[in-house]
């Protein structure tokens, strides 16, 4: 079994191999919080997190940047009065990439 969230993100390019059939499964099947959804025809990993104020869920908005930024790598992020969507892709192979389910991983790290 692949533990993602020790795993580190790649540099990706155009053109790359999106994550397989199997590695998507087993993040799902791992991390059932999360979601595959489909955003203008773009698949991605989508996961809302429950927090008791705005605050915690800010704070959490601010925690998921900084991951995002220490990694080079960038989900969408909507922050609203007691939880936080966070969707992950690849925008340069418009699809998902590995790094995506790492860092849904990881993100579920940071929420403890």
């Amino acid at each position: 079994m692949t533990n993602f969230s020790e795993l580190q993100c790649e540099a990706c390019r155009a053109g790359a191999p999106p994550a397989t059939t199997e590695e998507l499964q087993e993040f799902l099947r791992t991390h059932n919080s999360w979601q595959q959804v489909e955003v203008d025809g773009v698949p991605r990993i989508q996961r809302i997190y429950v927090f008791s104020n705005f605050v915690d869920a800010l704070n959490f908005t601010n925690r998921v940047g900084h991951l995002a930024e220490q990694e080079s790598h960038h989900p969408a992020l909507v922050t609203e009065w007691g939880k936080v969507t966070v969707s992950w892709w690849t925008h340069k192979i418009h699809g998902l990439h590995r790094n995506d389910l790492i860092m849904g991983a990881k993100t579920d790290t940071l929420y403890g």
